[in-house]
């Protein structure tokens, strides 16, 4: 089968890396350069496998008015003149609802264990560079109540083959002494062992170069998809700048990109831009001690540390309503304020801004299935900021059921 996938960040290139080892002719179309430009750039970092619950909490829609008041919010919300804008709010606000968000983690922990599994299979296959750790993963509180709240997420984790601990202060500096900056304003943290981090865009190159290899793939790239030219229940051809490309079967891994595309054929998708800002720290020999060696989360700011080969990889914040990719220089200066208060002695002098969308559904989980749109169409789309972390499972199940085979997990939960 000839199988065109639209889309070479990292959810398109582990997508067409599995078609291609299942036998499929694949052609590979981005409008970019190169893979890996646009929100799989400069992401977070972690491979957080454990620790998938959704942004769409019973937690968050309490909390909402007081981080649209305060200047520092994590969360920065800007309300426009587009429907689609609201529709997406109202589902988020109804997934908050505390059985949605349970039945959501579970579903996205079925799906980010067969991604580990996938990913640490391909591994074993693929010599592929992108600084990859085994160093855990510490999520660390200020508040003991909202320790206390997450004993209760521990639990319900641990039923679904999460293997977390719960620490004091105490136990948490002996375990990253770098966190002590956060001097008595730091509760515990809960401690997942198992965790990974690496950088995404490093392993989408590593993947794409490896795809260039095969000898039945092909790689167009700085060819911008138009739209797609439908026949009856069949998509026959790929619009692009340098001419159609006619395949079998189309899928659709283009992140926020994919909605314009699936809109002339009557197909929305409750997509929606969510903004977040990162920054790249190069670390010298003297900033080891400065830095965390186990990835962290400072779970109050929402802000993630990762090592990714030399760099410290800072991520945080969601902006609703932020039109582009542009960086805000009040958000990264308010980015570096709460670095630099939690760890002092890290030098953010030679930080690297960056700044992208995340393709989000109301509930955090992806769609990934074929569209009703069209018979040979398919989806994989909407992983919002775990596209790292679930791109290898959503790749592996994407592909058994446009194999007709033995599919890894229950593929409901994520139809379209």
């Amino acid at each position: 089968m000839r199988v065109c996938v639209i889309g070479a960040g990292v959810v398109g290139v582990t997508s067409a890396y599995f078609l291609a080892r299942q036998g499929h002719d694949v052609v590979l179309v981005d409008g970019r350069a190169r893979p890996a430009e646009v929100s799989s750039y400069a992401n977070g970092g972690q491979l957080s496998y454990s620790y998938v619950a959704p942004l769409a909490g019973p937690g968050v829609l309490p909390s909402v008015p007081g981080w649209l008041l305060r200047q520092d919010s994590p969360l920065r919300f800007r309300p426009r003149l587009d429907p689609h804008q609201w529709r997406w709010c109202l589902q988020f606000a109804l997934a908050c609802r505390a059985s949605v968000a349970r039945e959501s983690t579970a579903q996205l922990s079925g799906l980010s264990y067969l991604s580990r599994d996938v990913m640490h299979s391909l591994l074993e296959q693929e010599d592929l560079d992108f600084g990859h750790l085994k160093n855990g993963k510490l999520i660390a509180y200020r508040s003991p109540a909202l320790l206390e709240k997450a004993r209760a997420l521990v639990e319900y984790q641990a039923a679904h083959g999460a293997e977390q601990q719960v620490l004091d202060a105490a136990r948490t500096l002996a375990l990253e002494p770098a966190l002590a900056g956060m001097g008595g304003s730091l509760a515990g943290a809960i401690y997942t062992p198992s965790e990974e981090a690496g950088d995404c865009r490093q392993f989408t190159e590593a993947l794409f170069e490896r795809l260039q290899t095969l000898g039945n793939v092909q790689c167009a790239m700085s060819n911008p998809v138009s739209g797609l030219q439908r026949e009856g229940r069949r998509i026959v051809a790929v619009n692009t700048r340098d001419g159609d490309i006619g395949a079998d079967a189309i899928v659709l891994a283009a992140g926020i990109g994919t909605r314009a595309l699936l809109k002339p054929l009557g197909h929305d998708v409750p997509l929606y831009p969510l903004k977040g800002y990162s920054l790249s720290v190069p670390l010298a020999e003297d900033d080891e001690a400065a830095a965390p060696s186990i990835s962290v989360t400072d779970y109050e700011r929402r802000i993630v540390y990762a090592r990714v080969g030399g760099v410290l990889r800072i991520a945080a914040m969601v902006d609703i309503g932020s039109a582009n990719a542009d960086i805000d220089p009040a958000r990264i200066a308010l980015l570096k304020r709460q670095v630099h208060e939690a760890f002092p002695a890290l030098d953010l002098r030679q930080a690297i801004p960056w700044a992208g969308l995340r393709p989000a559904t109301p509930t955090g989980k992806p769609l990934i299935g074929r569209s009703p749109a069209a018979d040979n169409l398919w989806l994989n789309i909407g992983q919002g900021a775990l596209g790292f972390t679930l791109a290898c499972g959503s790749a592996a199940l994407l592909t058994a059921q446009m194999a007709g085979v033995a599919l890894p997990l229950d593929p409901a939960p994520f139809r379209p």
